[in-house]
């Protein structure tokens, strides 16, 4: 039998490889573009968007750069030349509808020999907003915050929000013709789709105005008046988009990658179930807790010691009135410990590699086989905080949630399991 001790130590390193890797420094140094003739405006939104900008801010001493970028409240370093302001997340603020137009501003009256560069990252999406004619601010908040209790995908809530902006789903492209357009993008997104990383706002899209009632239809949310008459158009036949190249600088693929190297060196078998896993943060927990038993007593999919490493964002719907304190991965985390019923020699971590999961200060959470034990002893039901969908609470009593502070990336969530 393992210690906890060395365990839980193992569990950490593996998980704080994944996130060190996935830090934007490196990739950006490496994919940056050339040199303009002119001047080079340096634009951006999401939590990786600062740093992305300081980097480019030392990289270019002898460019004529400016620009503004927009990350998430609490996730701003300074990037010289470049402006970086912070706004809501993950419901957009009026801080993001005065980042889109400052952006929007900074690109217009371009010239060919000019740049723009864009910093694009997961969390954009709220942190830049600029709404439809007629659409208030407001009712766009109030449509974010339903999609994000009610269980919709990442996807289907981007898509929505494509939809419903002057500024994303390539709305930032549209306004920097004629200059020349190049985007570095830390990807959070399955299979790095760039239109969906911070809804896209230097990718054009398609245009899906069915698809859009659809999923406001499926959540149960009213169509404003101002939405349906926008929907009814046409799209962006008639726009004109600047030359244009996209770069994936850091991924969710990158991250698993890692972690599954980390834990090869130190002696399991690391098995990848890939980065595209959503549905129920709970769900997720009891499935998970199935194939470490078919590990267990049947070696499959490998014999143990074994690394089951996953990736990917799950959803919580909320059906209490009056929830409780959490995210995905502390949710995914203490529905895993229930399932496990303390499973000996098992060990599971999950973070959001963005540092926050959820609304909270923590990244996530780590489960040990003494997890339920330890809460009992203290008077605490686990079923009960599950259900209240109280999950940080949980983890925060028993000592458990994993603290990291912003770490200024975002590549989605990274789950590892141990099993010795």
């Amino acid at each position: 039998m393992i210690s906890e001790a060395q365990a839980r130590a193992t569990l950490r390193a593996i998980l704080d490889s994944a996130i060190e890797s996935a830090l934007p420094g490196r990739g950006v140094l490496a994919n940056l573009p050339k040199k303009p003739r002119g001047r080079c405006v340096v634009v951006g939104a999401g939590k990786a968007s600062a740093a992305m900008a300081a980097e480019v801010h030392k990289a270019w001493p002898d460019v004529d750069l400016s620009g503004v970028v927009v990350t998430r409240y609490g996730h701003s370093v300074s990037a010289g030349r470049i402006t970086i302001l912070e706004a809501g997340h993950p419901v957009p603020d009026e801080a993001s509808v005065l980042a889109a137009e400052s952006q929007l501003s900074v690109v217009s009256n371009l010239t060919p020999d000019d740049l723009v560069l864009a910093l694009v990252s997961g969390g954009g999406s709220a942190t830049l907003a600029m709404p439809i004619e007629g659409l208030s601010l407001a009712t766009k908040q109030a449509i974010t915050e339903k999609l994000l209790v009610t269980g919709a995908s990442i996807g289907e809530i981007n898509l929505v929000r494509r939809h419903l902006s002057k500024i994303k789903g390539g709305g930032l492209a549209r306004a920097a013709f004629p200059a020349s357009l190049h985007t570095l993008v830390v990807s959070d997104v399955p299979g790095d789709e760039v239109g969906d990383v911070a809804s896209g706002p230097t990718v054009a899209m398609s245009w899906e105005p069915t698809r859009v009632r659809e999923i406001l239809d499926r959540y149960s949310l009213p169509i404003p008046s101002a939405v349906e008459q926008y929907l009814e158009r046409d799209g962006f036949e008639d726009s004109v988009y600047p030359e244009s190249e996209h770069r994936v600088v850091s991924s969710p693929s990158m991250a698993l990658t890692e972690a599954a190297t980390s834990a090869q060196r130190a002696g399991f078998k690391p098995i990848v179930l890939g980065d595209c896993i959503e549905g129920e943060s709970s769900e997720l927990g009891v499935i998970m807790a199935g194939i470490v038993r078919s590990v267990r007593s049947m070696n499959q999919p490998a014999k143990p010691p074994v690394a089951l490493i996953s990736g990917g964002e799950t959803c919580v719907t909320i059906r209490d009135l009056r929830p409780g304190r959490g995210g995905r991965n502390t949710e995914f985390a203490l529905s895993m410990a229930l399932a496990l019923n303390g499973e000996e020699d098992v060990f599971a971590g999950a973070v959001d590699t963005d540092g926050i999961d959820g609304t909270e200060d923590a990244a996530g959470a780590l489960i040990t086989p003494s997890t339920l034990l330890r809460a009992s002893e203290r008077g605490i039901d686990a079923r009960r905080y599950l259900d209240r969908h109280d999950s940080y609470s949980f983890f925060e009593a028993i000592d458990d949630l994993i603290v990291t502070g912003p770490t200024l990336t975002n590549v989605n969530d990274v789950r590892v399991v141990l099993v010795y």
